[in-house]
């Protein structure tokens, strides 16, 4: 199953460095957009428009938003002393400062297992690029990643086929030790995995020739992603239970996948909506004409109003990006430049003459 991470800025259309007035004013506009009293019976709309309230409770509130910014959630900005969560709690989430815990404890991880007391697989992640029209219309791309699978010849046990498990003597079947050191701190006790048996609380008696007793072993995969319509530059899919597999048993790790969508020269993307720009005669602009646009879905004809002034923008509704997980579409806005001539011959001097009297 794949995923879209939750982007709150992307949700709202806005940049990561968008001021909170801007955040605001996004917010308005899309609420205003989707909200249920203007859509009824649209389920997907009554989703985003419950996205978009999820996402500007937490941007607006600079607590929150800081702990968005730099963790990916806000579940920091609340809930324990001092304004922060501390529930499942990992020195490894302190980034340098676990550094002290290792140096005490010789390096010993902390111990994550599942509730069934089995290791689970790491995360893997992986980077992939599509065009523009690719991430309108959606894709399924392959790609080969490396990661840890379950060895076939042992079914990830870990021990030669005929020979058995046996309890690990240093954790005494816990996958667990206590050790003790002097700090600054004081006297501090931790539990880390055991060196032994990784944290499994069981050997192979034999270990098995084509794993060496891991369980996993390194291959290369082909792995099927499908590319939603409406992804945009730098989102996140997660295949579940593609990334590494789990030690004795414990269940895969996702693979997560960053996609990038290639620039067009001939638009410009904001979230859903797409821009581009076309130029006219200044007799064209004065007059009124129709003119062929490209756009994301191919080309179409713009009729442009008689009196149409320099810079002026004008909409077409419908041909911008597909809006990811539903079957909307943002628009496409077209701002058109009038071209002035430099030179003009003499019976084209005559004639804006006479129309200038």
């Amino acid at each position: 199953m794949i995923l879209p991470m939750s982007d709150y800025y992307a949700t709202l259309g806005v940049d990561r460095n968008a001021s909170a007035d801007e955040i605001k004013k996004a917010y308005r506009t899309l609420s205003k957009e989707l909200h249920p009293d203007k859509n009824k019976g649209d389920a997907a709309a009554e989703q985003k428009f419950k996205e978009v309230n999820e996402a500007y409770e937490a941007l607006s509130d600079p607590k929150k938003k800081e702990a968005y910014d730099r963790f990916g959630s806000t579940k920091a900005a609340g809930g324990g002393p001092g304004g922060f969560d501390f529930s499942g709690f990992d020195p490894s989430d302190l980034g340098g400062f676990s550094d002290i815990f290792d140096g005490f404890f010789g390096g010993g991880r902390r111990q994550r297992r599942q509730p069934d007391g089995k290791e689970p697989g790491a995360d893997r992640q992986v980077q992939v690029t599509v065009e523009m029209a690719e991430a309108v219309t959606g894709k399924d791309m392959t790609i080969r990643i490396t990661s840890l699978n379950t060895c076939e010849t042992c079914d990830g046990s870990g021990s030669e086929k005929g020979t058995e498990l046996k309890t690990c003597e240093e954790c005494q079947g816990t996958g667990q030790v206590v050790r003790t050191a002097q700090s600054f701190f004081g006297t501090i006790q931790q539990s880390v995995i055991c060196p032994r048996c990784e944290g499994a609380g069981k050997i192979p008696e034999k270990p098995c020739s084509n794993c060496s007793g891991e369980g996993r072993k390194q291959e290369s995969n082909d792995i099927t992603v499908t590319i939603p319509p409406g992804i945009d530059d730098g989102q996140t899919l997660r295949i579940t239970g593609k990334g590494d597999a789990g030690r004795r048993g414990g269940r895969a790790g996702d693979l997560f996948v960053i996609v990038r969508v290639k620039q067009d020269r001939r638009f410009t993307r904001n979230g859903e909506n797409i821009a581009s720009e076309e130029t006219i005669s200044m007799v064209d602009a004065a007059l009124g004409t129709e003119i062929s646009v490209e756009t994301v879905h191919g080309p179409v004809t713009l009729k442009i109003p008689a009196g149409t002034q320099p810079e002026q923008v004008m909409r077409i509704k419908g041909k911008g990006m597909p809006v990811l997980n539903s079957s909307r579409h943002g628009d496409h806005y077209v701002t058109v430049h009038i071209e002035i001539p430099k030179k003009l011959s003499k019976k084209e001097k005559q004639l804006l003459e006479e129309w200038k009297k």
